[in-house]
C-alpha cells in the first residue's frame, strides 16, 4: 500500500498550479522573459508560465506588467481587508441620535416606525425632519450617459409675487367679467419692410412705426378707442397707444401719448427713453397707466399668432405676430408665384360697444 501511493505523492506537484514554473526550486524562463522581468521590475516568482512545460514566456511577463494580475491582486487584498465592523441593537432598541429621540419626542413619533439611515441604520434627527414632512428627501443624483448633458435643476417651491407680479396678475383677473371677440388677418409687410430700412439710420423703430400706423387707423375709426360705461359709450379724444414691455419680474406697457400727432422720429425717440425707465423701475404712473388702445408685439420672437388679453379700462388691443414670406399667386410673375412678406395681428375687442364690422373695418 505504501509504494501504491508514492506514484500519487509524486504526481502531485505537476497537478498542483504555482504562480511560476519551477525546477528544484529555479524559476524556468525563457532569456528574454528573465530580460525583460529585470527591466520592468517583475518578480519572476509571481508569474504564471503559458510555454512549454509552465516556462514563463515574454508574454507572460508583459502580460503581468501591465496589470493583468491585478484582479487577483485585489481580491486578496480585499480577502485581507478587516471587516466592516457591525452592530445590532438589543430587542426593542430603536437605534437613534440625542438629537433624533428629542425631535420624535417633540413632534410625538414613534421612533420605531422612521426608517434610519446613519450608521448601523441609526434614525439621525433628518430622518425624524423627513417624517415629519419638515424636510423633503434629497432626490438621488442621476448618472447622465458619457458625454450627456448635465441633469439639470427645476426649480422648486412657492416664490411671492412682486409688487408688479400682483399687479398684473389682478389686471388679467378684472378682464375675466369683460365679453370679447377677436378678428385676426394677414397685412403685406413689404411697403412697411421698406419704409423701416429707409428711416432705420436715423434712429427710428419698429415700435414708434407701429405705433404712428395704429394711431391714424384709429382716428379713422375711433370707436376702437373708446371704452365701456353703464351709461353707454365713451369716447376719448387723446390716442395714447401703450406697448407691452416685458422687463425682469414683470410686464409693463408705457405710453406714447397724443401718438396721432406727433412723428416717427419723435415717438421713436420718447419710446427709447420710456423703455430706460421701465427698465430701471423710473417711469411716472402717467408713464405707464394712461393708455388709450395697447399694442402686444412677439414678432421678435418668431411667434406666427397670438392672442392678448384686453386690459380693462380700454376698448382695444392688437397682437402683432413675426413677420414671415408666403409665396401667393400673380399673373405678373414668373410662373404665376412671387414671394411677399406678411404679418398676422389679431385684435381683442370689448364687444360691449365694439363690434365685428368695426374690427373689420380697422
Amino acid at each position: 500500500p505504501k509504494a501504491a501511493a508514492a506514484p500519487k505523492a509524486a504526481a502531485a506537484p505537476k497537478a498542483a498550479a504555482a504562480p511560476a514554473a519551477s525546477a528544484g526550486g529555479r524559476v524556468v524562463a525563457s532569456p528574454l522573459a528573465k530580460k525583460m522581468a529585470a527591466e520592468k521590475g517583475v518578480d519572476l516568482a509571481t508569474v504564471a508560465g503559458t510555454g512549454p512545460n509552465g516556462r514563463i514566456t515574454a508574454a507572460d511577463v508583459d502580460a503581468a506588467a501591465s496589470g493583468a494580475a491585478a484582479p487577483a491582486k485585489k481580491a486578496a487584498a480585499a480577502a485581507a481587508a478587516p471587516a466592516k465592523p457591525s452592530w445590532t441593537p438589543a430587542p426593542g432598541v430603536v437605534a437613534a441620535t440625542p438629537t433624533a429621540r428629542a425631535l420624535a419626542k417633540k413632534a410625538k413619533i414613534d421612533l420605531a416606525t422612521v426608517v434610519g439611515t446613519g450608521e448601523f441604520g441609526r434614525v439621525t434627527a433628518d430622518d425624524v425632519k423627513m417624517a415629519t414632512g419638515e424636510k423633503k428627501p434629497e432626490k438621488p443624483k442621476r448618472a447622465g450617459a458619457a458625454g450627456a448633458a448635465a441633469p439639470v435643476e427645476m426649480p422648486e417651491g412657492l416664490v411671492p409675487f412682486t409688487g408688479m407680479q400682483r399687479a398684473v396678475s389682478n389686471n388679467m383677473v378684472a378682464t375675466l367679467t369683460i365679453p370679447v371677440f377677436r378678428a385676426s388677418r394677414d397685412i403685406g409687410m413689404d411697403k412697411f419692410d421698406a419704409l423701416y430700412r429707409s428711416v432705420k439710420a436715423n434712429g427710428v423703430s419698429v415700435s414708434a412705426l407701429l405705433t404712428k400706423a395704429v394711431a391714424l387707423a384709429i382716428e379713422k375709426h375711433p370707436i376702437i378707442n373708446s371704452k365701456f360705461s353703464e351709461q353707454g359709450t365713451v369716447f376719448v379724444p387723446d390716442i395714447n397707444i401703450a406697448q407691452a414691455v416685458a422687463i425682469e419680474g414683470g410686464l409693463i406697457t408705457p405710453v406714447l401719448k397724443y401718438a396721432n400727432e406727433r412723428g416717427v422720429a419723435e415717438l421713436a425717440e420718447n419710446w427709447k427713453e420710456l423703455v430706460g425707465k421701465a427698465r430701471s423701475g423710473t417711469l411716472a404712473p402717467d408713464e405707464y397707466n394712461s393708455g388709450t388702445f395697447t399694442i402686444s408685439n412677439m414678432g421678435m420672437f418668431g411667434v406666427t399668432q397670438f392672442d392678448a388679453i384686453l386690459p380693462a379700462g380700454q376698448g382695444g388691443i392688437l397682437a402683432v405676430a413675426a413677420t414671415r414670406e408666403v409665396i401667393e399667386p400673380d399673373a405678373q410673375a414668373v410662373l404665376g408665384l412671387k414671394k411677399v412678406k406678411k404679418m398676422t395681428v389679431t385684435l381683442t375687442c370689448d364687444h360691449r360697444q365694439i363690434y365685428g364690422a368695426d374690427a373689420a373695418l380697422f
